[in-house]
């Protein structure tokens, strides 16, 4: 679900308006209130709007063709093996309003709680996905909800049944789940029309603004401030994850529990320009998809691939194509980790960033392999062209069955039927999305390392695939060996056999729930 993007060259101006803009998104509420709440920018402290009388309602004329639909809540029974499940499940949305108390949003969720908890004690877990411009679908479908899509084997294909089975793997047991799709995915929309509205959302601190408010008004809506907190997101989620516990935290009186980052992306310098770093955090990847072909693999199997990556592969790189040895030698002992013609390697200087792996690696067969999971591969569409036209054979192929399965699911078990089209992974967003920053790329160490500093009982959990190219889990392994020993000792990195959705493999889901169950009942 996420896409590194040209927007990062994006002038810091541009960021600054979108700031100044979702300031004024003051309230999430049904209807408006006169009184007014400030969502100011991360890092900030907010209060009251400086004239609260001046809030008004919003206008029916304008807001109601696009408004969604009432919430539907209801009564669901799960059979799962050894235990049944009855929660009630709800589909609905709360709408985000700007100072004035104007509608610029409505932001869908659904819901699951479980019948007959003690709502002071009983966890609720917020889980969105990333892009920018994923639904929730993903997580929701392939990981923790009452019901999952199978998304791996003969399953990974557009055709496939789009028919949900029990999850025995979802988290109810342990914890109430609420599943956000930002503005533009799934079935959330704008409200207001024209661009301020767009960039209010579509931008790094706006969406996190969102999000944070989002949460809190749903706690609110629900009678759940009491109950023990837990945030979970995936790929560009390990962006807006640590970022909305912050802002949970100053701006939103909410504290949480605990952080679990799936498949994380954390900082996007060394996924830009020139940085040598890149080549460094796919590397494992790319020999654990090598080793993959000729049998199982862990991450204990990679222990001589990740000493090389931050030892010799790092050491010759920074010597650069200068150093003539030292290029052959490095380019060299890349060919034989991966298997990949010598003479190909060479003319790279042993430097393949991910979209020349992908179609270098079983070139002889006229395949690549995919983006998410690299252990899948694909025809190439034009394998004789000399530019690469190819999608990915582990993404492209769930988005037809995952959209009708979220649209069957609330439809018809949830009862909550919008107009218009569900977006599972929206293209419009990211390439509209305020990156700014300038020269700074968007990165969450900064508030990982706050949130951590600041509740010395938050724990975090990190889990990524050995076969991603998305995210590499060696990139975000490398990010948090730099963090102090007080962030450390809370922060648990597990890596699975899988890509970006590793949950998406039977042993690797069961042994990330497992994991997720132990942080939350800690």
């Amino acid at each position: 679900m996420l896409t590194i993007l040209s927007a990062l060259r994006r002038a810091a101006l541009v960021l600054a308006v979108s700031a100044f803009a979702f300031a004024n998104v003051v309230r999430a509420d049904d209807p408006p209130q006169p009184r007014s709440e400030a969502a100011s920018p991360a890092g900030q402290k907010g209060g009251r709007a400086a004239n609260p009388q001046s809030a008004t309602q919003a206008s029916p004329s304008a807001a109601e063709p696009h408004r969604l639909p009432s919430d539907s809540t209801t009564k669901q029974t799960l059979d799962l093996p050894g235990r049944t499940l009855n929660f009630a499940a709800t589909a609905g949305s709360i709408r985000v309003f700007d100072g004035k108390g104007e509608p610029l949003a409505d932001i869908a969720y659904t819901s699951y709680q479980l019948d007959g908890a003690d709502r002071a004690t009983r966890p609720v877990t917020f889980l969105f996905n990333g892009g920018p411009g994923a639904s929730s679908a993903w997580l929701q479908f392939g990981a923790a909800g009452p019901w999952r899509l199978p998304l791996d084997g003969e399953a990974l294909s557009p055709s496939a049944s789009p028919e949900v089975k029990p999850n025995a793997e979802t988290w109810l047991d342990f914890t109430d789940l609420v599943f956000i799709d930002p503005v533009s995915t799934g079935y959330s929309r704008f409200i207001a029309s024209g661009e301020d509205a767009r960039k209010s959302f579509y931008s790094v601190d706006g969406d996190v603004n969102a999000i944070a408010l989002v949460i809190r008004r749903w706690l609110e809506k629900h009678d759940r401030l009491t109950s023990p907190k837990y945030v979970a997101g995936e790929s560009y989620g390990g962006i807006r994850g640590p970022k909305v516990v912050r802002q949970l935290q100053l701006q939103h009186g909410v504290g949480v529990k605990g952080l679990i980052l799936v498949s994380p992306l954390l900082d996007f310098r060394e996924f830009t320009g020139t940085s040598l770093l890149q080549y460094v955090a796919t590397l494992p990847s790319y020999v654990a998809v090598a080793r993959e072909a000729k049998g199982p693999v862990k991450r204990a199997d990679l222990a001589d691939v990740e000493a090389y990556a931050r030892g010799e592969f790092l050491a010759d790189l920074v010597k650069g194509e200068a150093d003539k040895e030292a290029t052959n030698r490095l380019a060299d002992r890349v060919a034989a980790l991966t298997g990949i013609d010598q003479a190909v390697s060479r003319r790279l200087a042993g430097r393949f960033d991910v979209g020349e792996f992908r179609r270098e690696f079983d070139r002889k067969n006229g395949k690549v392999t995919g983006r998410y999971d690299a252990s899948v591969r694909g025809f190439d569409p034009y394998p004789d062209s000399s530019s690469s036209r190819f999608g990915d054979p582990s993404g492209d192929a769930l988005q037809a069955p995952l959209t009708s399965a979220a649209v069957d699911v609330l439809s018809r078990k949830l009862n909550w039927r919008p107009d218009g089209s569900y977006e599972v992974l929206n293209g419009a967003v990211e390439g509209h999305w305020d990156f700014g920053r300038g020269i700074n790329p968007p990165q969450s160490v900064s508030e990982l390392r706050q949130i951590l500093a600041t509740d010395a009982k938050l724990n975090v959990l990190v889990a990524h695939g050995l076969f991603d190219l998305a995210t590499p889990y060696f990139g975000t392994k490398r990010v948090l060996d730099q963090m102090p020993a007080f962030a450390t000792q809370r922060v648990k990195f597990v890596v699975y056999p899988g890509g970006h959705m590793f949950y998406s493999q039977g042993g690797s889901r069961q042994a990330f729930r497992s994991e997720v169950e132990a942080l939350i009942r800690e």
